[in-house]
Parts: structure tokens; C-alpha cells; sequence
């Protein structure tokens, strides 16, 4: 699957050059798949975040939507355009959007993602999902895959997701776009938290940040660590709850912060699994599980968070417990089920 995407990456890389769309970056895997802990291996999909930068003559300005949004905050992508006077020597045959005559352009140089891509100037999720759409259908055929894998794409309006197979293999491919926040591991991204979302809403995404903490992990931990097997066995056993699997994570990457590594061993298997049912068990009694990324000050230092992520009131993800009392009893009566 990084293989593929790597051959995506550079095709695109090639054919974008000289255009104004977007710079695509390396892809990022991210969720379960990537970090080692699916809780289906037969439903597994493989998601990547592409990061985008701006074209040349181009910025984005990332502005915080000032509605409160207890999944998270969402942002919007501002694209505007910059002054290229001073650089049309070193840059050839390109003009400045900024000052040259609309006419001129529209007949000399391809257009502004203003143009293709935006909505009112800022960054349209839909409308980038269907310019990835056109790029991967022209891209396969030039790829080596092709030649024994048979590529077909799925309908979805804020991501790309297609399936490879070859009549006996299967892979089903998710791609999530996002906008880096300062040099960071969080990202805005096209990835969704609600039923509804805006076409020009970017909510905040801490993948990234969360795949980097497992790999930090991976880097200390002994060969027999269980903690990725300990986490599979917990989302499996609440598939048909209403703990959702996104709980069962925080609270495992909780722990691997607090505890060493090296009590994730086979020895430990019992005691680790009984931690994980334990600190559920605390959490739904309590109506509290905190995020795990957001505003926690002991995250390893090689995870790198904007200030304001930093110092952020930590969100909780049983928030919804507190406010529904009957939530709140069947938490507790599915626990004990569990």
C-alpha cells in the first residue's frame, strides 16, 4: 500500500509540476491498518493522509471557525493570492495573478485553484476529492501496478477512496487531505466528524500525531509487546457496544504514557488486560475519558503540537454521559456485559 501510494505521489508529483494546483507531499498512513491493531482484518482499510502546500503565488491561511464544536474544531483554508513580480524571471513564462490583466492570464497561464478548486476563496473539500478522483483515474494506467492489480474507485464526497484487487487479493485505499498546522503533527484535514459537514470545513486532526506516538512506541518496546495485540482484543470484544473503538484507543494510549514498555510483555498480558477493563470501568463511572492528544503536557517530545493544541482544555470524549442520564446507565450496563 506505501508502495502504491509512493507511485501516486510521484506521478503526481511530475504531471502538478508546472501547474497551480496544489504541492502534494509524501502520503502519511495513519489509523488502525498503519499503526498495527485493526479490529476487522477482513474490513481493513488502509488510510493515508496527503499532505497539500500551497502552488507558487499562492498561501493558505488557516482560520479557526469561532463556533464552539464539542467533536473537535474545525477550521477553514483561506487561499490567497501573493505577489510574483519579482520572481517571473526565475520562475519563466509564469505571471502574477496579482497584477497582470484577467484576460492576459485566462489566455497565457492555467488557472488559480481560486479558480478550480475554492469556494468564496477558501479550500472546497468536495471539489478537491473530485480533482483527486481525475488524478488517480489518469494516473493508474502509467503506474506498475496496473499490470496485475485492477483499480476500481468508490464514491465518496470528502476523501478518495478506491479498491485495488487482483482476483485473489483485495485492498481497499482511503485517501484523507490535509493542510499541516505550523511544522506540527496536527493537520486540518478533508477527514469528518459529523453527519454534516461543510464543503469548505476543515476539521482538526491529530492522526498523524497519534501514528507518530505508536511508531515512538514501536522504537522502546521489546520484541514480545503485547500492547498492539491487548488493543485488537478490547475493540474486537465492543464491537456491538456503544463504546466506540476510538475510546478503547485513548485509553490504551493512556496507559502506554503512564507505564513503561517493557510491562507490555507476554507475562504481562493478564494484568495489562485487566488495567485496560479497569480504567473503563473508572472512566464510565467518573463520565470522563480525556482526548488524548489535546492539552496533555506528557506526550513524548518527539510529538510535536501547535501551542494552542498544547494548552487547550482537554476535551471529553464521554462528554455525551454527563448529559444523557440514560446514556450514562446503559454505559455502565454494557460495561458489566464486557
Amino acid at each position: 500500500t506505501t508502495g502504491l501510494m509512493d507511485n501516486f505521489t510521484a506521478y503526481f508529483g511530475r504531471v502538478l509540476s508546472n501547474s497551480f494546483y496544489p504541492v502534494l507531499h509524501p502520503a502519511i498512513g495513519v489509523g488502525s491498518a498503519f499503526e498495527g491493531w485493526s479490529p476487522r482484518e477482513q474490513d481493513v482499510v488502509y488510510r493515508v493522509l496527503v499532505p497539500m502546500a500551497p502552488p507558487q503565488g499562492h498561501s493558505f491561511h488557516l482560520e479557526l471557525d469561532s463556533a464552539g464544536h464539542r467533536h473537535g474544531r474545525n477550521f477553514r483554508v483561506h487561499v490567497q493570492l501573493e505577489c510574483t513580480c519579482g520572481r517571473e524571471q526565475q520562475a519563466g513564462n509564469m505571471l502574477c495573478f496579482l497584477h497582470h490583466p484577467e484576460e492576459e492570464l485566462r489566455s497565457n497561464q492555467d488557472p488559480s485553484p481560486l479558480d478550480t478548486l475554492c469556494t468564496d476563496s477558501y479550500l472546497d473539500v468536495h471539489k478537491t476529492a473530485r480533482w483527486f478522483y481525475r488524478l488517480v483515474r489518469a494516473a493508474w494506467p502509467a503506474l506498475p501496478q496496473s499490470h496485475n492489480w485492477h483499480l476500481t474507485l468508490l464514491p465518496t464526497r470528502r476523501s478518495c477512496q478506491f479498491k485495488v484487487s487482483n482476483g485473489t487479493d483485495s485492498f481497499r485505499i482511503e485517501v484523507l487531505f490535509g493542510v499541516r498546522r505550523d511544522d506540527s503533527h496536527v493537520f486540518v484535514s478533508s477527514q469528518t466528524r459529523e453527519a454534516y459537514t461543510a464543503s469548505t470545513t476543515w476539521p482538526e486532526s491529530y492522526a498523524v500525531a497519534e501514528a507518530e506516538f505508536f511508531k515512538h512506541i514501536a522504537r522502546q518496546a521489546p520484541p514480545d509487546s503485547l500492547h498492539l495485540k491487548c488493543l485488537q482484543f478490547f475493540t474486537r470484544l465492543q464491537l456491538g457496544f456503544s463504546f466506540s473503538t476510538y475510546a478503547i484507543k485513548t485509553i490504551v494510549m493512556h496507559l502506554l504514557n503512564a507505564m513503561p514498555v517493557s510491562s507490555w510483555r507476554r507475562r504481562d498480558l493478564l494484568l495489562r488486560l485487566v488495567d485496560i477493563s479497569e480504567t473503563l470501568r473508572l472512566c464510565v463511572k467518573a463520565k470522563r475519558l480525556n482526548h488524548f492528544i489535546v492539552g496533555n503536557w506528557r506526550l513524548p517530545v518527539d510529538i510535536i503540537l501547535p501551542e494552542d493544541v498544547h494548552r487547550a482544555k482537554t476535551p471529553n470524549l464521554f462528554h455525551h454521559l454527563q448529559q444523557q442520564p440514560a446514556a450514562h446507565r446503559q454505559a455502565i450496563c454494557e460495561y458489566r456485559l464486557l
